[in-house]
């Protein structure tokens, strides 16, 4: 049930005692998990009321509660922003509302932020890099989720399995996110600290300076470009390339080269997030509205492109090493290699085959035993397999052999075909 601004004041003044609205007006964010509201006071002070829609959004917000708690003042001074302060709560039931100090500065759409001063963009990148460079203890002594490259792209692979079963979602589309999650060069990154639920809701602006960051829900360690996202999906690239101009020179680490291809993964992935929380909402508008986005991603892909997300180029449908449909994929991928070992290298191809040249004169016939013999190149040239930089120096005769690959294996193919001239 929604709770409209009005209802809204009425729980703030259970919340904070002495707090006497006088004005109020409906403030932004998600719909699908939190009702809000901007109060003034009788004194001329501003709140913000956030109150959880369903049980899942209302531990989001005691979570951000807690981690609210462990921005001591010594970090929070650290910060180029202001973050929110818990004035009070109360609790409804099973879902609790709480009550926050008002902060400076309102939000603006992505449009306003994409032609607004350059400054902007400059503030939006350093405000990002400040929450990427917060010391990693803050998360792990709050005991939120923290995840290795290799976990974080597991969970993804865990998500995709989970969003295919629907029968909702475009086949392309799942192609081209397994294809990205299984190219494992793309997901090598130093985890840091994420805030996870970044975007243009929660970065409230004034006077082209970023003044405060809400929204702590999702507090991690992860892939920072989670963070990047929503950036990402504005499709304003010289706005884009500003941020991560200062967002590279603030950080202390520098980002890593895939940073805007995860990020439009990202994007684009939590379509179906929202398909699969719509579908378990039991929420049919939620549905068809990521229904409609997924077709109309897809549509934009087929006719466009697209953002660019994997590393390796995805096969084209229908090639040899492609696939006709995609296919959903299985939980617990075991050919899913490690996001943090070392990528594939070229090697020499074992095998080489060429075409044996037709000899003048000589006709192929169902029969050749009372042919004479003529003297043909060999079908089949050999070379030796380079020995592996693990095994340098060991003994060849000691070398095993190579075992027979199964059904399954998708290693690089160790014949390659040569069309030679002929004779």
């Amino acid at each position: 049930m929604r709770r409209k601004p009005i209802e809204l004041a009425a729980i703030a003044t259970a919340a904070v005692p002495g707090l006497t609205p006088t004005a109020v007006s409906s403030a932004p964010d998600d719909p699908a998990d939190f009702d809000s509201a901007l109060l003034l006071d009788s004194e001329g002070k501003r709140w913000r009321v956030r109150s959880p829609r369903h049980a899942e959004a209302s531990a989001r917000l005691e979570t951000e509660f807690l981690v609210l708690r462990a921005f001591a003042p010594a970090v929070r001074a650290e910060l180029p922003f202001l973050m929110p302060t818990v004035a009070g709560s109360v609790r409804l039931g099973t879902l609790t509302t709480f009550v926050y100090s008002h902060l400076s500065g309102s939000t603006r759409s992505v449009e306003e932020l994409t032609s607004g001063p350059a400054g902007v963009a400059r503030e939006i990148g350093s405000a990002l890099a400040a929450v990427h460079d917060l010391p990693r203890a803050l998360v792990s002594n709050a005991d939120l989720p923290s995840y290795t490259p290799n976990e974080f792209r597991q969970r993804r692979l865990n998500e995709l399995d989970q969003a295919a079963t629907t029968g909702k979602i475009p086949a392309a589309l799942l192609r081209r996110w397994e294809h990205a999650m299984e190219d494992v060069s793309l997901w090598r990154f130093n985890p840091c600290v994420v805030h996870g639920d970044l975007h243009e809701d929660n970065l409230l602006v004034e006077s082209g300076r970023v003044t405060a960051v809400t929204g702590w829900t999702d507090l991690r360690i992860g892939d920072p470009a989670d963070d990047f996202a929503w950036l990402v999906a504005s499709n304003e690239q010289d706005f884009i390339d500003a941020v991560l101009k200062a967002y590279t020179s603030s950080r202390r680490d520098a980002p890593d080269q895939h940073l805007l291809r995860r990020a439009a993964l990202s994007a684009e992935f939590a379509l179906a997030q929202y398909l699969v929380k719509g579908l378990a909402a039991g929420d049919r508008d939620m549905v068809s509205e990521a229904e409609g986005m997924l077709e109309s991603l897809a549509s934009d892909i087929a006719e466009y492109g697209g953002q660019p997300i994997s590393v390796e180029p995805l096969p084209a449908k229908g090639s040899p090493d492609g696939h006709g449909t995609a296919e959903p994929a299985t939980a617990g991928r075991s050919g899913a290699g490690s996001a943090t070992g070392g990528g594939s290298s070229a090697v020499t191809p074992a095998v080489t085959v060429i075409p044996v040249p037709v000899q003048p004169g000589i006709q192929a016939q169902p029969s050749v035993a009372a042919q004479p013999a003529v003297p043909v190149q060999p079908a089949v040239h050999v070379a030796p397999i380079p020995v592996e930089p693990s095994a340098a120096g060991a003994d060849p005769a000691e070398v095993p052999k190579a075992e027979a690959k199964g059904p399954d294996d998708t290693s690089t193919a160790a014949i390659s075909v040569i069309n030679a001239k002929q004779g």
